[in-house]
């Protein structure tokens, strides 16, 4: 028997994973990307790829080339959404935090929020960074966030053969949280 709490957190949740889904795409084993192989590295343990964004540097026991929606669905949400609070951020805010923790990592998209809001960047939505956020203009907020993961990407080694992808993805993820905060979602 599944908590009925649970299922209504994960009803809301689906609607920001289908979005994701679509930056995310399908099964990718390119060599030159760290996240592809199981030990984080090029070279490093075995390339078994990425699918669904779901990749075998942060995952190394999964079977990436047979994962489900469904299972990158239940890892989005316990790993990604619920692990940064994003039920409880404004409804503008839900969909770029979760997007930077997916693409950026639960504590940089944390650290990323709270440099936007302009206290101490520990890496933890706790009680001050919820008190900062009541006070935060959720458009200011979005914009200041989307500046410090386009500043973090750019220093990235990797930007020169990813960057292209990832500055798309920068640039469409706030209007994509825009459609979801209008439509009501979550």
């Amino acid at each position: 028997m599944t908590d009925s709490s649970d299922d209504a957190a994960r009803a809301a949740f689906h609607p920001y994973f289908v979005a994701l889904i679509g930056n995310e795409g399908g099964l990718t084993l390119n060599a030159a990307d760290p996240g592809n192989w199981t030990g984080g590295a090029v070279g490093k343990g075995v390339l078994n790829g990425t699918r669904y964004g779901i990749a075998a540097a942060s995952y190394p026991e999964e079977d990436i080339r047979n994962l489900t929606p469904e299972r990158a669905e239940a890892l989005y949400f316990r790993d990604f959404w619920c692990r940064t609070g994003c039920d409880a951020l404004p409804p503008l805010m839900r969909d770029l935090v979760f997007d930077s923790a997916v693409n950026n990592g639960p504590g940089n998209a944390a650290r990323f929020l709270q440099r936007a809001l302009g206290v101490a960047d520990d890496g933890r939505i706790g009680p001050v960074t919820r008190a900062a956020l009541a006070l935060a203009d959720p458009v200011t907020l979005g914009e200041a966030f989307q500046r410090e993961r386009v500043t973090f990407h750019t220093k990235l080694s990797t930007w020169a053969t990813f960057g292209k992808g990832w500055a798309i993805r920068l640039a469409t993820v706030p209007f994509q949280a825009m459609r979801l905060a209008a439509s009501g979602t979550g």
